[in-house]
């Protein structure tokens, strides 16, 4: 998938909000965390119109744990696209869904819903590999970063340039390090690869500083209950859709090129 460009054919530097709605999470830690992918595409929905113009999800088993079988891609998919029609849905590739790269790749092949774009952790075994078969798929690559070493690997990569956007992944960290942290992983990404967009996000005690940063420097970045279970004010969230009006109501422009 190429790069998102605007109507004159240049990158599109606009800001993306993205929804992450449940992650590898264990489906007890949230109401709104459940095995059934319609109920999980109902909150999603709400998500979309309180503002997100994109979707991660992870499609899970019939025991809630993440899968990348077809059929659980399939059905997850269809779900959340019957809910929100006409928005960008990615999925995870992560290596926890199946540590084996050969019957990683196998399981990506045999996909028969795709979605319009993937995470890839660089960090991970396989990353090369996943990310040529799903490019080949025409499906587009988000390349997660999460440390130094997943900076490395992503450099040295041949489809590094083929990304539809690189994830600058934070981990649960004080919010007062998240600065020197980000800026020092978005430096390098961007001397590598001016031209991709970078979306950041933090984790549990990085989300909500991770957030704020990413709409002070004019970055993508995401929110939802795969990062953090709680609003800016420590309080509980309810919902994915509540957590995406409180991101919302801290960008001072509102503009999403996902919609």
């Amino acid at each position: 998938m190429p790069l998102e460009t605007d109507a004159d054919g240049q990158p599109d530097r606009r800001m993306l909000l993205q929804v992450c709605v449940n992650g590898a999470r264990d489906v007890a830690q949230h109401p709104w965390l459940s095995t059934d992918a319609t109920v999980v595409a109902g909150d999603t929905a709400q998500a979309v119109a309180a503002g997100a113009g994109a979707i991660h999800v992870h499609a899970k088993d019939e025991r809630g744990r993440d899968s990348l079988e077809g059929d659980d891609v399939a059905q997850w998919l269809r779900a959340v696209r019957a809910a929100c029609p006409g928005i960008p849905v990615g999925v995870t590739t992560g290596a926890w869904a199946e540590p084996d790269v050969e019957r990683r790749l196998a399981a990506l092949a045999g996909w028969t819903e795709l979605p319009d774009f993937a995470s890839v952790n660089w960090h991970e075994a396989g990353a090369d590999e996943v990310a040529a078969l799903l490019l080949g798929r025409g499906v587009g690559i988000e390349a997660g970063i999460w440390d130094s070493s997943g900076l490395e690997a992503w450099r040295r990569s041949p489809v590094r340039g083929d990304c539809l956007r690189v994830l600058i992944e934070l981990p649960d960290e004080a919010a007062d390090v998240v600065r020197g942290h980000a800026e020092g992983l978005i430096a390098h990404v961007a001397a590598e690869e001016p031209g991709i967009p970078i979306l950041l996000h933090g984790e549990e005690g990085s989300a909500w500083a991770a957030f704020d940063l990413a709409v002070e420097l004019g970055l993508n970045t995401r929110i939802g209950l795969e990062d953090v279970l709680t609003l800016p004010d420590g309080m509980p969230a309810s919902t994915n859709a509540a957590m995406v009006r409180a991101a919302v109501g801290r960008m001072p422009v509102r503009r999403n090129p996902g919609r």
